[in-house]
């Protein structure tokens, strides 16, 4: 089910080490795009947690990244600007939640289980621990990415969103 979203996972991510850079080699560049990958993996599937909401995205777009761009001040729109059509499936709310995910493992922990009962885990047996508990080469691995005073202007764009959704589930489990 997830794969009708996977443009969106794989832009996402790109965007996100793109502006967050791994500044070691090989190995550390794969552990941060795991990392990467696995953040903006769950946000996404919280945000869009049916196989409707998933095609409803694939069909109209989640909006790009200039905003981003503009906010991090790799602003990518300018006249010499190239023409990437990747930048044009990154989801600026995907990519906000993400943000807040890798600053905090116990949020990320939240996130990964209240994905337990959604329409995209039902066939799979996701594994998000490189996301919920990093290692200290993980962490070194990814540390602009998970540093949270460069991630706050992109964290705080829709944590609030965030926080209000996990509340509303919270709200639900209560009432049921």
């Amino acid at each position: 089910m997830s794969a009708d979203i996977s443009p969106v996972i794989a832009a996402t991510a790109q965007w996100l080490l793109r502006s967050y850079p791994v500044t070691g080699g090989a190995f550390d560049t794969a552990l941060a795009q795991a990392q990467a990958r696995q953040a903006v993996t769950v946000a996404a599937w919280l945000r869009y947690p049916t196989a409707a909401d998933a095609a409803l995205v694939a069909l109209v777009g989640p909006g790009g990244a200039a905003r981003l761009d503009w906010l991090t001040g790799a602003d990518a729109s300018g006249p010499d600007a190239p023409e990437e059509a990747w930048r044009s499936w990154v989801d600026e709310v995907v990519a906000s939640w993400a943000a807040c995910l890798l600053t905090a493992p116990g949020l990320a922990e939240d996130a990964v289980a209240a994905l337990a009962d959604g329409e995209h885990v039902t066939e799979v047996s996701p594994d998000f621990r490189r996301l919920t508990h990093p290692d200290e080469r993980d962490r070194r691995a990814a540390a602009l990415l998970r540093h949270p005073d460069l991630l706050a202007p992109v964290a705080d764009l829709h944590r609030a969103a965030l926080v209000r959704h996990f509340d509303g589930d919270r709200l639900d489990a209560d009432c049921a």
